[in-house]
């Protein structure tokens, strides 16, 4: 029996991708600036995850974010909030 890879995908984010930060400033279309906890120095643009915009979660200035981080180090989306 063959295993259809549409219907088993592994897109879950992998341990090296997932970082912490804290808001900073929250700007339009709901994107914000994080500050992050492993590089105090460093600030990078985020921006919410789909299921966080469905699902109306509300995210702050000064809250404690999770986020996913893109392959390319520039942008990173909140996956989740404290």
């Amino acid at each position: 029996m063959e295993i259809d890879k549409k219907k088993t995908p592994d897109n879950s984010p992998k341990k090296e991708d997932i970082v912490y930060g804290v808001v900073i400033e929250a700007l339009p279309n709901t994107l914000f600036k994080v500050k992050l906890d492993n590089e105090p120095d460093k600030e990078i643009l985020a921006y919410l995850a789909g299921k966080m915009r469905i699902n109306r979660i509300r995210v702050m200035v000064g809250d404690r974010v999770q986020m996913v981080m893109d392959p390319y180090g520039n942008r990173s989306r909140i996956v989740r909030r404290g």
